[in-house]
């Protein structure tokens, strides 16, 4: 395991799991999260606490990671990607109080095994996108992707299926 990077240019708290070979560009924010060996995290991006980031996997710059995300080895997350883990977000509660983490319930999502998702797509809470996967650039996703499927669009639909044996 690495020691967390300190440095005023990366934001890692003390509290991140690192694996090794991780390299990991400025101006991110990283707390309460894992990230497995020899991946790489762009410039950019946030990683919130309870979220798993696996080996070798690719986290382009621009992305947000809230807490409640999954994703397995092997994952390519284009640049600027979303994601979303509560479907009804309000700032405030019913006494009209800034809402807090006892007001909501995270809602997690979970990328398979080789997935890719695509740059500046969005992604809603509660689903999985399959293995080897593949979310074309823009997509919102709304529900479940099935392994080796293509998906595109707003709302993604399925476009094709991949040959398994060839990207």
């Amino acid at each position: 395991m690495m020691s967390p990077d300190t440095s005023s240019l990366k934001r890692i708290a003390l509290d991140v799991k690192l694996g090794r070979d991780v390299k990991i560009y400025d101006f991110v924010n990283l707390y309460g999260c894992e990230i497995g060996d020899n991946s790489k995290i762009g410039t950019f991006v946030e990683i919130q606490k309870n979220s798993k980031i696996g080996r070798n996997c690719k986290i382009s710059s621009h992305t947000f990671i809230c807490e409640g995300v999954t994703v397995e080895n092997d994952v390519f997350i284009g640049h600027g990607v979303t994601f979303i883990n509560d479907k009804y977000p309000r700032a405030t509660n019913t006494t009209g109080g800034l809402q807090t983490e006892e007001d909501w319930v995270c809602i997690p999502t979970k990328i398979e095994k080789g997935a890719s998702i695509g740059s500046g797509s969005t992604l809603l809470c509660g689903i999985t996108i399959g293995q080897n996967a593949i979310v074309g650039a823009g997509s919102v996703v709304i529900a479940d992707v099935p392994a080796n499927a293509v998906v595109a669009g707003n709302p993604a639909k399925r476009i094709r299926k991949m040959n398994v044996n060839s990207n």
